[in-house]
């Protein structure tokens, strides 16, 4: 009996190796169908899943409660299993380089427990080679097997959209590659159990790696383009939300639009696509530049701030500024990565010390990986200036009462200084208003 079989029939597992926003979601929809081990390294983690708690908020907290998921972080219990799903963070160092060390680990993980007739599947985005030439050595090395003969290999690239409740994981068309036939027909059929809208599986696992890194690299040009005309027409005075409005109004306007490009994959995955192409003798000229204007973003809309602050009269050094957001994007609580940072950074540099507000965000990771103290909205007063950074639906929810109240009082609205980066608020209300009104 083939392995698809063994596990639909319940005779083998799968095991998810990395519970975070993209190994969570994965792991449950496998559950309805099959027996699923779930495992990270993070015990803390683990003990709010067994407790029925959701910290990803991809699932949310009721999923986990129902769910027959097996949660552990006492990695022994793989060995139970024998169709392996490798989903864990592949971030980049300070120099921009890949920082392969997580994959590195959780190949050392599974290859300390795998046994004969396994398949293992990475979904960690890498550049194109990553997987045959670095994760299957370590296998190998770690569990004395033989990558073709004792265990096959494939790669099924991640393309959950954290904090998107449209585009699901099921209903996500799935990439998927194999080592050869066999392995391919097998991880196709395995995948096809969850992902409604089918799979399409691809020659070769270099191919589907690079799949990856390209979608992310594509989408982060476009949104380039966008911030360097944003930053263009501001000199111009011109609006560029309105310049996007109407040009969208054509059927082939691809409606990107300016903003801050951070997270675990559009502001990580080109730089994976650039270090292999450097070291096989190509320096990118377009990727690179890409990344160049999304990484200046922040510094961008803090000066902007600034440079607002000084028309309305307020002497920079002593102004309070509250900045709305700190993750990376809206509707989620995930801060790596995050460009809120530049802003925060920069400010610091005027000797500003911002009050940050985010219900979404964890105020210990909060403060572990920014120096951050969030305050809650409620506490929120006596502002000179709000950056709205973050398009949080609790952020669009607020009136422009709401945000009048967490000013100084005052009644020349002239300097009371809003930047909307997420252009979530009514510009002509605003502007009737008289707010000092700034957007992207």
């Amino acid at each position: 009996m083939e392995l698809y079989e063994k596990i639909v029939n319940g005779e083998e597992k799968i095991a998810l190796v990395g519970l975070g926003y993209v190994g969570m979601p994965i792991a449950v929809e496998f559950a309805k169908k099959v027996k699923v081990i779930g495992f990270d390294l993070n015990k803390e983690k683990i003990e709010l899943y067994k407790k029925g708690v959701d910290p990803t908020n991809e699932v949310g907290d009721e999923v986990i409660k129902n769910t027959t998921l097996e949660f552990t972080s006492d990695e022994r219990k793989l060995k139970e299993a024998k169709f392996y799903i490798v989903a864990v963070p592949t971030p980049v160092n300070q120099d921009k380089t890949p920082d392969l060390s997580p994959v590195e680990g959780a190949s050392r993980t599974v290859g300390r427990n795998i046994t004969k007739g396994s398949v293992v599947v990475f979904e960690s985005t890498v550049y194109p080679g990553v997987t045959e030439n670095i994760c299957v050595p370590i296998i190998e090395k770690e569990s004395g097997l033989k990558c073709g003969i004792d265990f096959k290999i494939g790669y099924s690239p991640e393309r959950i959209n954290p904090g998107d409740k449209v585009h699901t994981l099921s209903n996500i068309r799935k990439i998927v590659s194999g080592m050869d036939e066999e392995s391919l027909e097998t991880i196709k059929k395995v995948y096809d159990l969850v992902i409604q809208v089918g799979t399409y599986p691809v020659s070769n696992i270099k191919t589907a790696e690079a799949i990856k890194v390209v979608e992310n690299s594509q989408r982060d040009i476009n949104i380039a383009f966008m911030n360097e005309l944003a930053m263009v027409f501001d000199r111009m005075g011109i609006d560029s939300n309105e310049v996007v409005d109407g040009m969208n109004t054509k059927w082939n306007a691809l409606g990107f639009r300016p903003g801050l490009v951070g997270g675990h994959c559009i502001g990580v995955d080109p730089y994976y696509f650039t270090y292999e192409a450097e070291k096989l003798g190509y320096h990118s000229q377009i990727v690179l530049a890409g990344r160049k204007v999304n990484d200046g973003m922040g510094e961008f809309v803090a000066d902007a701030a600034i440079k607002q602050l000084i028309v309305s009269g307020k002497a920079v050094r002593d102004s309070k500024v509250v900045i709305f957001g700190l993750t990376f994007k809206e509707n989620c609580p995930d801060i790596r990565n995050s460009k809120v940072e530049d802003i925060i950074n920069r400010l610091r540099e005027y000797e500003i010390k911002p009050v940050v507000v985010d219900p979404l965000a964890d105020s210990k990771e909060a403060y572990k990986e920014y120096g951050v103290e969030l305050t809650d909205i409620k506490d929120i007063n006596n502002a000179d200036c709000v950056i709205l950074a973050v398009g949080h639906k609790e952020f669009k929810e607020l009136s422009t009462n709401d945000i009048d109240k967490m000013f100084v009082s005052t009644n020349n609205n002239k300097e009371k200084v809003i930047v909307d980066v997420k252009g979530i608020l009514d510009k002509k209300e605003i502007d009737s208003l008289g707010y000092r009104y700034w957007r992207l």
